[in-house]
């Protein structure tokens, strides 16, 4: 259950729940659902594939809505500036000035990497 799960990360991290913590355990389930679902898709479960989009639909709703457009570009643009990013070599920088953002848990990095990969020579 996300009960279960937002505790455990809890225990594993050693920090106590806060939103933060919840956003991101909670995104960590909508990404595992939404992969477990084209599995399922692909096997031809269709059962399963509609309680998976369910579940998904279900968590979604007590996340906030993701950092996306101009937005997003405006915060990888700073997060490349504040850390002198010059190349490619310096994705993990950028994403690491990125996960201290006080809006964390509302980006999605594999968006935000693409992002920073195309600013970067």
């Amino acid at each position: 259950t996300a009960d279960a799960a937002i505790k455990r990360a809890a225990l594993d991290a050693n920090v106590n729940i806060d939103d933060a913590l919840v956003v991101t355990v909670l995104r960590k389930a909508v990404k595992h659902l939404a992969e477990a679902k084209l599995e399922f898709a692909r096997g031809g479960r269709d059962d399963l594939v509609a309680a998976n989009e369910a579940e998904i639909r279900l968590l979604e709703k007590y996340l906030p809505r993701g950092i996306e457009g101009a937005q997003l570009e405006a915060l990888v643009a700073a997060a490349i500036q504040e850390t002198g990013a010059q190349s490619k070599k310096d994705l993990g920088r950028v994403i690491g000035a990125l996960k201290r953002h006080p809006e964390a848990g509302r980006i999605d990095f594999g968006v935000a990497s693409k992002l920073v990969q195309a600013r970067l020579p």
